[in-house]
């Protein structure tokens, strides 16, 4: 049996404050900040930082969060392994993820999880940003970068290939670059930070510079300029392999295409025993994306190699 005072402590980061851990367990807030003030004096460490708008731990805090989480997973298991319990994801389970990629490739797919999983409190957040696990209190975090990130866990599920490509009719009117140096000529498009435009072509690799001819923090109005007109994009695969099957979009200098250190990852802290949840949560997703994810399916329908 783990000491009540740490089970509190958990609660409160996972909840996000006291107030709403709490609630969970239907404690006063004041006798929720008095056992809390306890705990911290016992160790002889500040856990939590607390301010008006947020609750943020100290490094202290998240040594100690991610230990207890470990433990109550292995305790978790233990017990069910002596009672013969079935092995049931279950509790709350937190996951983030990048806003549009989210919409396409995620949300469809969930029912499946949901179904399979009924005793698991679902929660997606989705944006753009990447996510503090700790600070969003997130359990999972569904990034696509070159960098996971430090001191995290991370399971690689595909390969984000990029493409260059622009609409039919921004080429009739423009002309089709056919060296990369063609490019300097052209109108690109790409959202804050997301130039020059690092690519690998027959020599290795090349760098684009430049800026984009419609500033914009956004990079779904990227995507719509391109499919529009507007341009010629760098745009990942799995965000344009259903324009390019219309026809919408056509491929471009398909010599050269965006580093393939750039990767879709399953981010969490780590920890020893991740809760169950987690667990079921990453064989899903590896069931969706691995080996080959269903917008590499599509792309082989196309005209990419």
């Amino acid at each position: 049996m783990m000491d009540p005072d740490h089970e509190l402590f958990v609660c409160i980061v996972d909840e996000g404050g006291l107030a709403a851990a709490g609630r969970r367990l239907h404690i006063s807030p004041a006798m929720m900040s008095k056992r809390l003030a306890r705990l911290e004096e016992r160790l002889g460490a500040k856990l939590v930082h607390r301010t008006t708008r947020r609750l943020a731990l100290t490094p202290a805090g998240e040594r100690l969060h991610t230990d207890l989480r470990g433990i109550l997973a292995a305790l978790d298991e233990a017990e069910r392994r002596v009672s013969g319990a079935s092995a049931m994801a279950s509790g709350p389970l937190r996951i983030t993820a990048p806003t549009s990629f989210g919409r396409m490739h995620l949300a469809p797919y969930l029912p499946r999880f949901i179904d399979a999983h009924p005793k698991v409190e679902l929660t997606v957040d989705l944006s753009d940003v990447f996510a503090d696990l700790i600070e969003s209190r997130a359990d999972l975090a569904i990034r696509i970068t070159a960098d996971p990130g430090p001191g995290l866990t991370a399971q690689r599920l595909a390969t984000n290939r990029r493409i260059l490509c622009a609409s039919p009719a921004y080429l009739a009117q423009h002309g089709t670059p056919d060296r990369i140096t063609d490019l300097k000529d052209h109108r690109l498009l790409a959202a804050e930070g997301q130039m020059p435009w690092r690519l690998i072509g027959p020599k290795g690799p090349a760098s684009v510079e430049g800026r984009s001819h419609v500033r914009t923090n956004s990079s779904e109005l990227v995507r719509e300029l391109t499919l529009a007109g507007g341009g010629i994009a760098l745009r990942s695969l799995w965000d344009i392999s259903e324009a390019l099957l219309r026809g919408d979009v056509q491929q471009i200098l398909p010599a050269y295409e965006g580093s393939s250190n750039v990767g879709l990852f399953a981010v969490q802290l780590p920890q020893a025993n991740p809760p169950r949840a987690i667990s079921a949560f990453i064989d899903f997703l590896v069931t969706i994306y691995v080996p080959v994810p269903p917008w590499e399916a599509l792309g082989e329908r196309t005209v990419l190699p």
